[in-house]
């Protein structure tokens, strides 16, 4: 009767938890400051300003500052207003759900000033968009299951070796998948790419390294709850999830710079991100002692003589 209860609790709980952790990032989203730019003479401009709520900041600025603030990723959006005439000015490099926001506000804010709008943005695929944040998932994938296997199959020796192949393989299985959904990638990104399968890579050989299998519970979880918030803009979490989950999740880190580096941009942060996870994942491979492997029994074997249930080195002493 305990044992029926407390495992129908705790699949309770975990359901729970992992409704909490991933499914509820999107049950809550809900755009607050969005922030957009327009570009106006003065007497639309205050027009414009009225349109400003909490779920949009709206700035008016001049053409070039626009322009700039777009290309810095700054906003998700442009609308330059000229004599009957609406422009919307999108980035690819922007997060595509920061976008979509973007484009619908903008050209409610056209509309209602009686304009027709005209919508200027480079062309993305389907497959453009999923990219960034695939790629990151699959890549934690390949490195999460090769480390599982090192561990399942009793690896000892070449851990650092089994890592560092694992991050080259899966980098180019992930580039031929893509490759294959018309999506390319420049040296920069391929190089990007790379460093975050490393550092992947390295940080799960670590952990499976003190750890063992227990290891999963971790970098399991870590890859469901974590996806779920790295393909969203701040913008749109609900304030806890953008504290807790999204401020240091390494998955919107590297959907973020590859999605830069695809469209030309340039990242800073993201390398010294993926630089700190590689070096706590090869401070964790050099340090301490492997995991002592589970006896598929349960079984822990002390040394006992089956003679005379002495330990040996007793036995060897009363002989």
């Amino acid at each position: 009767m305990r044992t029926a209860l407390v495992t129908a609790v705790a699949g309770a709980v975990v359901a729970f938890l992992l409704g909490l952790l991933t499914f509820g990032v999107q049950a809550t989203t809900h755009p607050r400051d969005v922030p957009l730019a327009v570009v106006a003479p003065p007497p639309i401009a205050e027009r414009v300003k009225a349109a400003d709520s909490a779920e949009v900041d709206i700035r008016v600025v001049e053409a070039v500052e626009a322009r700039t603030l777009l290309a810095d990723k700054e906003v998700y959006g442009v609308l330059e207003i000229s004599p009957g005439q609406a422009t919307i000015r999108l980035n690819p490099a922007v997060n595509p759900s920061g976008t979509q926001v973007a484009q619908q506000v903008l050209t409610g804010v056209a509309q209602g000033a009686g304009l027709q709008v005209k919508v200027e943005a480079q062309a993305v695929s389907a497959a453009e968009r999923t990219a960034p944040l695939a790629a990151s998932a699959l890549l934690w994938v390949g490195g999460m299951v090769a480390g599982l296997l090192f561990v399942v199959l009793k690896g000892r020796r070449q851990r650092l070796l089994s890592a560092l192949t694992t991050a080259v393989l899966v980098v180019g299985s992930v580039v031929g998948l893509l490759a294959w959904w018309g999506v390319t990638f420049s040296a920069q990104a391929l190089g990007f790419l790379l460093a975050v399968a490393v550092s992947f890579a390295l940080l799960q050989a670590g952990l499976f390294k003190h750890l063992g299998i227990r290891a999963m519970a971790i970098l399991g979880l870590l890859y469901l709850m974590a996806p779920a918030v790295a393909g969203q803009v701040p913008e749109l979490l609900n304030p806890a999830y953008r504290a807790v989950l999204w401020s240091w999740t390494p998955f919107r880190f590297s959907t973020e710079g590859l999605r830069s580096l695809m469209y030309d941009g340039s990242i800073t942060t993201e390398w010294w991100v993926f630089g700190g996870i590689a070096l706590a994942g090869l401070v964790l491979l050099l340090a301490g002692k492997e995991a002592q492997p589970d006896r598929a029994d349960g079984v822990v074997d002390v040394g006992v003589d089956q003679a005379d249930r002495l330990p040996r080195s007793e036995r060897e002493h009363t002989a």
